[in-house]
């Protein structure tokens, strides 16, 4: 195995970044940038030389190394496979801060979460295969009918103030008071579908964004996909999970809609108006901290703001949860009409991808109470682990990847015992190759739904520009992506799902 990387000719190719010089690989699936400057930790790349050469540009690491200078940044600054640029953070970024760093803790970054807040993705089972679906084609359309799908929040469950107020505190929990939900789903979801935050701590805005929007899909890469297991890979754990080739899935990929973006974006304000540029850094007089970049802006997570943010972040996740509850269960009322006893849908797994957590993690040898951000990542924790349930203590969390709507998703598996070296983390799906702006200059929207249907691929969309933004070919191979999550040893592969109908907004 041959581990040289030819740094000169990657640097002719990727540009001039200074981080260059501190390029080194690891590992065949491994690359690092070693700690410099005013990082705090390396910077860890899940790539092989294959995969880097086709990256469009180099401002994605530079990100990472960026965020390796948040203050009380431990271990390592990861970049899992599907890595891409990002506002802040690159999307695949995770970034664990020790909570007890310095006076008021380490940093919390909303870029470091990203403005969907715990968008996510969630996967029910049925236990049938396509040929007992008599009508794929009505299903698809019935589906469609059901699901608000597009930017808007048209089409949303009707809720009063003191409902929003109960989802945002009790997440899942509360949509399944309300029928939006089964009871036995809340321990298959991430955190049982439930984050812990204090009192009224979103704004007035974000209340009135959330009241119209809850069940509704949203727009770009966000989708309900109906799909069939394509294989089988590790058959142990498939058969715990209750998975067998041929048999029918659902897949929902949603988060907190225009509540968390608001969220997000007030915070990001109220943040980055704490820095004022200094030389070629950003500056806090407040807490003494210096950034590479504004849209790094973070607090101390014991501050007033950084407790801020975290309180509404979480009561956002909580919206998410639930939203993601209530798409389920309308598509469910749709499979059991379609279907009748075969429409019965399982939950198989809930997982976040935007979110900043505060965990327990082996650091250096010493147990460190870290604030874990996922930007485009999702937990992959261990069967041995407190936060998941016994359900899955023999093999491991699942992992939802999403990949693309011509081509496939994964269901992975956390290791069987002792968390990853990235923070329990793996990637969320497959990363974008062209940018939104690319993809709809170079792919013709009609050309590809025809290239869609002739493959069996059903595709109900709003607009013809949904279907070139996110067009296989702007997406990276998610099976190459796979691949290196796999040979980096955060995850392990358990079976692949192939697309039978898509709804987009």
């Amino acid at each position: 195995m041959c581990l040289y990387l030819d740094v000169g000719r990657l640097a002719v190719m990727k540009g001039s970044a200074s981080w260059m010089e501190h390029l080194t690989r690891v590992d065949q699936h491994t690359l690092k940038i070693e700690k410099h400057g005013k990082m705090n930790v390396d910077a860890m790349l899940v790539c092989d030389e294959d995969h880097w050469n086709k990256q469009s540009d180099d401002r994605s690491p530079g990100q990472l190394v960026n965020s390796a200078c948040l203050p009380g940044a431990v271990g390592e600054a990861w970049g899992m496979a599907d890595w891409h640029f990002g506002y802040g953070f690159p999307i695949g970024g995770v970034v664990g801060t020790d909570v007890e760093y310095g006076q008021q803790g380490g940093a919390i970054s909303p870029g470091g979460v990203g403005f969907d807040i715990n968008c996510g993705v969630r996967l029910l089972t049925l236990d049938i295969e396509v040929t007992d679906i008599p009508n794929i084609k009505k299903l698809a359309s019935n589906l469609a009918g059901v699901i608000p799908a597009g930017a808007s929040g048209k089409g949303g469950v009707p809720l009063t103030e003191s409902e929003l107020d109960g989802i945002l505190n009790e997440g899942a929990k509360a949509a399944v008071e309300l029928g939006w939900g089964h009871d036995e789903d809340l321990a298959c979801i991430e955190s049982e579908g439930q984050l812990t935050h204090d009192g009224d701590v979103v704004s007035s805005r974000a209340v009135q964004r959330g009241l119209k929007s809850l069940g509704t899909l949203g727009s770009g890469n966000h989708f309900l996909e109906l799909q069939c297991v394509d294989k089988t890979v590790d058959e142990e754990t498939a058969s715990l999970y209750g998975l067998r080739p041929g048999q029918i899935c659902l897949m929902i990929h949603s988060g907190s809609r225009g509540l968390g973006h608001q969220v997000c974006s007030e915070h990001v304000d109220a943040m980055e108006r704490m820095y004022s540029p200094r030389g070629d850094e950003w500056y806090s007089e407040e807490w003494g901290w210096s950034l590479p970049d504004r849209q790094l802006a973070a607090a101390p997570i014991y501050s007033k703001q950084g407790q801020s943010y975290l309180e509404a972040m979480n009561a956002a996740g909580n919206f998410a949860f639930a939203n993601r509850s209530a798409l389920a269960q309308r598509a469910r009322k749709v499979l059991n009409k379609h279907l009748g006893v075969n429409g019965e849908a399982t939950l198989l797994y809930d997982v976040s991808h935007n979110i900043a957590k505060i965990e327990n993690h082996n650091i250096d040898g010493r147990n460190c109470s870290c604030c874990v951000h996922r930007k485009g990542a999702t937990r992959a924790f261990s069967g041995d682990s407190d936060d998941i349930s016994s359900r899955f203590s023999e093999v491991g969390q699942p992992v939802l990847v999403p990949g693309d709507m011509g081509t496939a998703s994964w269901i992975l598996a956390g290791p069987k015992v002792g968390n990853n070296r990235a923070f329990g983390s793996s990637c969320h799906g497959a990363g974008r190759a062209l940018s939104r702006t690319a993809a709809r200059k170079l792919i013709d929207s009609d050309a590809l739904a025809e290239d869609l249907e002739s493959r069996g691929i059903i595709v109900h969309a709003k607009t013809g520009n949904i279907l070139s933004e996110e067009a296989p070919a702007a997406y990276k191979d998610v099976d190459e992506v796979i691949a290196l999550t796999e040979g980096a040893e955060l995850a392990r592969a358990v079976a692949r799902l192939k697309p039978l109908a898509v709804i987009k907004g």
